[in-house]
């Protein structure tokens, strides 16, 4: 991916919600996702900017199926926020870089 957003599966996504102190933002898409792919760079500008602030992973939902249905993911593009390995919002559809970053500093204070 890049330097601020990276590629996760389900089973490195536990490890990095129990470690991370700082808020995770979790882009759950796949490839076949037309509003996945429009959002892209939006995500990634947002982690850019804020990467001091929150860690930014995406999570293919095609390859890593049980994720979907573990963290009730119905649509894609789906944006999760999690702080202490907890689930603290979402966006769901297609999103602009500014709502990206209002999910990201609602959690740290910001």
């Amino acid at each position: 991916m890049s330097a601020y957003v990276r590629d996760l599966s389900e089973a490195a996504l536990d490890d990095e919600l129990l470690q991370s102190e700082k808020p995770i933002l979790v882009d759950f898409w796949a490839p076949w996702c037309g509003p996945c792919r429009a959002m892209s760079p939006a995500v990634e500008a947002a982690a850019q900017e804020l990467a001091a602030e929150a860690k930014v992973y995406k999570v293919n939902v095609e390859d890593n199926r049980s994720v979907s249905s573990r963290f009730s993911v119905r649509g894609i593009p789906t944006l999760i926020l999690f702080k202490n390995g907890r689930e603290t919002n979402r966006l769901v559809g297609l999103s602009s870089k500014e709502q990206i970053e209002a999910l990201i500093t609602s959690s740290s204070g910001r």
